[in-house]
């Protein structure tokens, strides 16, 4: 493993926890279905340039972000492979066809815009995606819709479909199969309709994480890799190794007495009768630790034993109850990672681990471990 410097708060990136991840899901693929790995947000918080890099280099054959500054950022940091942008918008289509990116395309309106502007640069064939509403209602195509859709590309030279996607809403969740299975069915549907105009078979991709692990049968043309990648199952029993561990250092331990008062903001952290030892870390909630894990909600690693949180977290710091432990400054503490893990976090803040992880900012450096 590299040397690191561990004198910072850090996000540990495990190469191999990411490839293990990759292979489990290439695995329930057939040989020539793609690979799209999302890395939109950050990569979920990991670092999109340092994760698309290593994906580019494992196979990944296609990737996706939300915005278009986000691909302009992987395309300056030297990624190749093609990108998607599933939330385009109009305002930015120069810096997409700058950095060869590719637009989602959700509506009309979208559609009318950038052929507007691929005609007066005289571009033809400009590589999109068409997205379909199939039951997540949040963006894409109705189905009522797709007529005028095929109308208007049946007569428009300057963009090429280069797939027809949807989104499933609830592919984790066994009770709503049904509604999933719905999903997929509307989605061939449309995908056929749009494909009989072009007179060409765009390719075809619905499964998220979830979807590839409960109905791969599904898979089609492509499939879209998220937040399985980053090591988190929709599926119980399945491990999946984590790929973030969040680090840091104790700055400074305290031995406190009784009649010291008290700890921390608003004087929430009560000083046992017989004193209490706190360990001060330098990660607060400007780095992503939920306020609502304050005063003992949350436990954290240190030496393999579990230490609670005490008094309210303040915003670039919070205190640790090390009573009984032998720890001293400079000792590391893991906020998360195999133990304990985004879910645990994220069970305890009654939310999802995503996000946990996309709350992690830019200043917590992440670290790549090969």
């Amino acid at each position: 493993m590299q040397q690191i410097k561990e004198d910072f708060s850090r996000l540990e990136i495990s190469l191999p926890a990411c490839l293990a991840n990759y292979k489990y899901f290439r695995s329930k693929l057939d040989a020539t279905t793609k690979m799209l790995v999302l890395v939109k947000a950050n990569g979920y918080g990991h670092g999109a340039v340092e994760f698309a890099t290593m994906l580019q280099d494992a196979g990944a054959d296609y990737f996706a972000v939300a915005l278009p500054v986000e691909g302009v950022e992987l395309r300056k940091s030297g990624i190749r492979k093609p990108i998607l942008v599933l939330t385009s918008g109009t305002d930015f289509f120069e810096d997409i066809i700058n950095y060869s990116l590719e637009p989602g395309i959700p509506n009309i309106y979208v559609l009318e815009a950038l052929c507007e502007l691929l005609k007066a640069k005289n571009l033809r064939n400009y590589p999109i995606h068409i997205k379909l509403d199939t039951g997540m209602h949040r963006l894409g195509f109705m189905p009522s819709e797709i007529p005028t859709l095929c109308a208007y590309l049946s007569k428009c030279p300057y963009v090429k479909v280069v797939s027809v996607y949807s989104h499933l809403s609830t592919a984790e969740d066994p009770v709503a199969d049904d509604f999933t299975l719905g999903q997929i069915e509307l989605f061939k549907k449309g995908a056929d309709t749009i494909e009989k105009v072009l007179g060409y078979r765009p390719m075809r991709h619905i499964l998220n994480s979830a979807g590839i692990e409960r109905f791969t049968q599904y898979q089609f043309d492509m499939v879209r890799l998220g937040i399985g990648i980053y090591g988190v199952s929709a599926v119980k029993g399945v491990k999946l190794s984590p790929v973030a561990s969040f680090k840091c250092k104790i700055l400074q331990i305290k031995e406190l007495k009784a009649g010291d008062g008290a700890i921390g903001y608003g004087r929430a952290g009560v000083i046992a009768p017989e004193g209490t030892r706190i360990a001060t870390i330098p990660v607060g909630y400007a780095d992503g630790l939920d306020r609502r894990l304050g005063c003992g909600r949350a436990r954290f690693l240190l030496h393999g034993e579990s230490v609670p949180t005490i008094g309210n977290i303040c915003m670039d710091m919070c205190m640790l109850d090390v009573t009984g432990v032998n720890a001293k400054e400079g000792d590391t503490v893991t906020i998360f990672g195999e133990n304990p893990t985004v879910e645990d976090l994220a069970e305890i803040l009654e939310t999802i681990p995503y996000e946990i992880l996309t709350s992690i900012p830019r200043r917590i450096e992440r670290v790549i471990l090969h």
